[in-house]
């Protein structure tokens, strides 16, 4: 809107009044839709777009399109919520939903160092649904269905269908061996994605592992807030409450996933005492702009979401067409730090291809080291000297008595 012909002293019109993406989709695509449909998950899944046929019917494909989803159909499911699908530009194929949802014909191609399992979870798992690569947290797979295929997706082996859903004896063992393992004091739900669980049987996972008295926090990898927010209802916010402390991780990409219903989503879980952070993934041409992650992470922060990673996009088969090189990451966190708020400034993060681990990258601000002082440049480029301490011993002579006294007073040694 173009708040120049307001009569003075007139606010802008409030965000609530403002024209909805998805309305304007919904109205387009789905116009027989009711809103007790529209605000169903389950009549989303129901009418989700999964082949090429029902595609064309929604969005004008381009060749590269078309071809891409015939290319793959072997290789990776296709999978579109009708919400989803009202936020594509049905004229841009850079639209940036549309890149994330409709496979192009470069994901057919496995180029050199693209791996199937490139994060090398599959010889750190000793149960079906268990990773065990971290020494003190697990990875829980708990299906392999999602409301949205993600074309980057870097678990596509499971998410490709058939292969994690969870029987009960596989949930049994899984919940057995965090018991078992005394070290682990963080559990990572995911899969698929979590949350396409009913609510019945998501309680059915929390409630044992929330029993295990090692187990300290559990999170939960969900995409449901940004491709699905209506499965976001109360019950479920009060169940993962009921199992505190509980985070959810989301992964929004653009800020045309922030729409209100998003928004509300998140808030409607932080309002009922449930963290959300968000971890995007760097994805070229569609995000890959300090602009873009700035608007993306001041739209979280809105929402009480914090922008925790920005992961480079790993090795997976099929995407390195939306791969960026690490120089452009590292690029884009400089452009933030000391332009916007710390809060605002992901984590950049590495996965490194066959089960390395997770390291985090930044700009060097550091120019010179030296025993008296050391130079820094700062945002600007500006160079700071902060001298270094005459005394350097650091060592923390009330450890060994904290340690001793602490379990007394219910501190559990770190």
């Amino acid at each position: 809107m173009d708040t120049s012909v307001l009569p003075a002293g007139l606010p802008p019109e409030p965000a609530a009044a403002r024209a909805s993406l998805s309305a304007e989709g919904r109205k387009r695509l789905f116009p027989n839709a009711t809103d007790a449909e529209w605000a169903d998950w389950r009549w989303q899944q129901r009418h989700a777009v999964r082949g090429l046929e029902q595609l064309e019917r929604y969005v004008p494909l381009t060749s590269n399109e078309r071809a891409g989803v015939q290319e793959t159909s072997a290789l990776f499911r296709i999978g579109i919520s009708p919400y989803y699908l009202s936020l594509i530009d049905p004229e841009h194929p850079f639209c940036p939903v549309r890149m994330q949802s409709i496979p192009v014909r470069a994901e057919a191609r496995v180029r050199p160092g693209e791996l199937a399992d490139p994060l090398g979870e599959d010889k750190t798992r000793p149960e079906e649904c268990i990773v065990h690569k971290y020494p003190d947290r697990v990875l829980f797979l708990a299906l392999d269905t999602c409301s949205v295929y993600c074309r980057h997706c870097t678990r596509r082996r499971i998410t490709q269908g058939g292969v994690a859903e969870l029987s009960k004896e596989q949930l049994r063992r899984g919940v057995d061996y965090v018991r078992r393992h005394p070290e682990v004091r963080d559990v990572l739900i995911s899969g698929g994605d979590p949350f396409m669980l009913s609510d019945s049987r998501l309680e059915e996972l929390l409630a044992p592992l929330s029993e295990i008295p090692h187990v300290e926090m559990i999170r939960i990898g969900t995409r449901v807030p940004v491709c699905l927010p209506m499965r976001v209802t109360d019950a479920l916010a009060k169940t993962l409450r009921r199992y505190a402390p509980v985070f959810v991780v989301t992964h929004f990409n653009h800020p045309k996933e922030v729409t209100p219903e998003a928004r509300e989503a998140c808030e409607r879980l932080v309002d009922h005492g449930v963290p959300v952070e968000n971890q995007a993934v760097l994805m070229r041409q569609l995000n890959s702009d300090a602009r873009i992650i700035k608007e993306l992470s001041h739209l979280l922060l809105r929402s009480r979401v914090r922008p925790y990673y920005l992961h480079q996009m790993d090795v997976a088969e099929g995407c390195e067409h939306l791969r960026t090189p690490i120089a452009k990451g590292l690029e884009i966190i400089q452009q933030l730090r000391g332009y916007t708020t710390g809060l605002a400034v992901p984590h950049l993060a590495v996965d490194l291809p066959g089960g390395g681990g997770k390291v985090t990258l930044q700009p060097d601000y550091a120019v010179e080291y030296g025993a008296q002082e050391t130079v820094f440049r700062n945002y600007k480029g500006e160079r700071f000297t902060y001298p270094e301490p005459e005394e350097t011993d650091c060592t923390c002579p009330y450890d060994g008595v904290w340690q001793e006294r602490a379990p007394r007073y219910g501190y559990r040694k770190g």
